[in-house]
């Protein structure tokens, strides 16, 4: 059977409405995206400081305003992962969609950011393996995620929606195992859309978690 489309409804929050925030703001994503894709194109290792403000065109000290180290953008960007998955969790509590929908909205999201480069998400993969402070906060970064697809979890079984003779805490797991081996196996590939390896993935993935139905 062909899944279902389900429209992304997660997006960024609004802009600061000051003049100074939105400029702040504006400053933190250009160190953002400039970090981002040298660190697609050089490695997470082989990134200085210096190579990310000068490549967002700013002052060396700048950078510290906003990131403590360089390890704290990809925490920025573990950030915008576990917004996601509020998001979803807030979703899920409202109850106006069924999980099914809840879930595969939420699968899209996550592969939003690492979709723009398989360059960058190998280079991610080979920080969390290289750098002890990295997979550190990665892994502190993880068990938040999965704490949240928890209760998201244990809401759809409440509710029916999901099997029940596994405990929500596995199926949130499961969850992750299954969005890293999509990304994992995505990188490994010629070029093609992560969004259709989530889907295809997270197809077989809710068949797998859904109560059956007799």
């Amino acid at each position: 059977m062909k899944p279902r489309r389900v429209p992304a409804r997660y997006s960024p929050p609004a802009p600061p409405a000051g003049r100074r925030e939105r400029r702040a703001a504006e400053t933190r994503e250009k160190l953002f995206r400039a970090a981002l894709r040298l660190f697609a194109e050089r490695g997470f290792l082989n990134t200085s400081v210096e190579d990310i403000t000068d490549a967002a065109d700013v002052g060396k000290g700048t950078f510290f305003n906003y990131f403590p180290s360089k390890g704290h953008v990809l925490e920025a960007m573990a950030e915008i992962q576990i917004g996601n998955v509020t998001a979803a969790l807030e979703d899920a509590r409202a109850g106006t969609d069924s999980m099914h929908a809840v879930i595969t909205r939420l699968a899209r999201a996550l592969a939003r950011e690492p979709g723009r480069s398989p360059a960058l998400v190998r280079s991610l993969m080979l920080a969390m393996h290289s750098s002890d402070a990295v997979r550190e906060m990665m892994t502190g970064k993880l068990a938040q995620g999965r704490a949240l697809l928890s209760e998201i979890m244990a809401l759809g079984q409440q509710r029916g929606e999901l099997r029940q003779d596994l405990a929500a805490a596995e199926l949130g797991r499961l969850f992750q195992q299954s969005l890293f081996g999509a990304f994992f196996l995505w990188t490994m590939h010629p070029p093609s859309s992560l969004e259709l390896w989530i889907e295809q993935t997270f197809s077989v993935f809710w068949s797998g978690i859904s109560a059956q139905r007799r």
